[in-house]
């Protein structure tokens, strides 16, 4: 009987004010040792295992949505356009998808979505790491484009140090507008 390929599904960025929301899915040949939540892993270790994945497994791909896109469609129907982007992106159809989380975007193979699916299912902790490690290595070179909010250090997230930068230098290019502490600078200074 043939295996089922499965991939695996999870996206890294809904929380920030700032920066595109990134995904990744990933088919693996087998388990890697280490993989689980990227939220449990330190920054290195994370570092470690992104090259790992991206050489042992079958296949991966990364999806995104842009801070306009999160604008427009909200950062629910983003995050699940970005899985799609990820899904599609893959060079093997999976015969199944499962998707951290409670939400499956509309895709043309069988896919269900588990909560807390990054510490039970290997492949979705495997693109837990991915969607992670991209994003921040993006929010690093967001961090030069656009100097003083601090992007490299808290990579988007509403921390108080983010919001005092955001308050004294406004608003950015890659501010998310829809965003209540960003909607409100922005009504503040109009």
């Amino acid at each position: 009987m043939k295996q089922l390929i499965v991939a695996g599904v999870d996206e890294a960025g809904r929380g920030p004010l700032a920066g595109p929301v990134v995904t990744a899915a990933v088919i693996l040949k087998s388990p890697i040792e280490g993989v689980t939540d990227s939220k449990k892993l330190s920054e290195k270790k994370r570092a470690q295992l992104f090259e790992i994945i991206q050489q042992e497994a079958l296949a991966f791909a990364f999806g995104r949505a842009e801070v306009e896109e999160i604008d427009a469609l909200n950062i629910h129907h983003a995050t699940l356009l970005a899985m799609k982007r990820a899904i599609e992106g893959l060079a093997i159809t999976p015969d199944q998808v499962l998707i951290d989380g409670l939400y499956v975007p509309q895709i043309a193979m069988p896919g269900r979505a588990i909560v807390k699916g990054d510490l039970l299912i290997p492949e979705i902790g495997a693109a837990s790491i991915l969607a992670k490690v991209a994003r921040d290595r993006e929010m690093v070179q967001l961090d030069e484009l656009y100097p003083g909010y601090g992007f490299a250090i808290h990579k988007g997230y509403p921390t108080a140090q983010h919001q005092n930068q955001l308050r004294e230098l406004g608003v950015s290019a890659i501010h998310r507008r829809s965003y209540a502490p960003v909607a409100a600078l922005m009504s503040f200074s109009s």
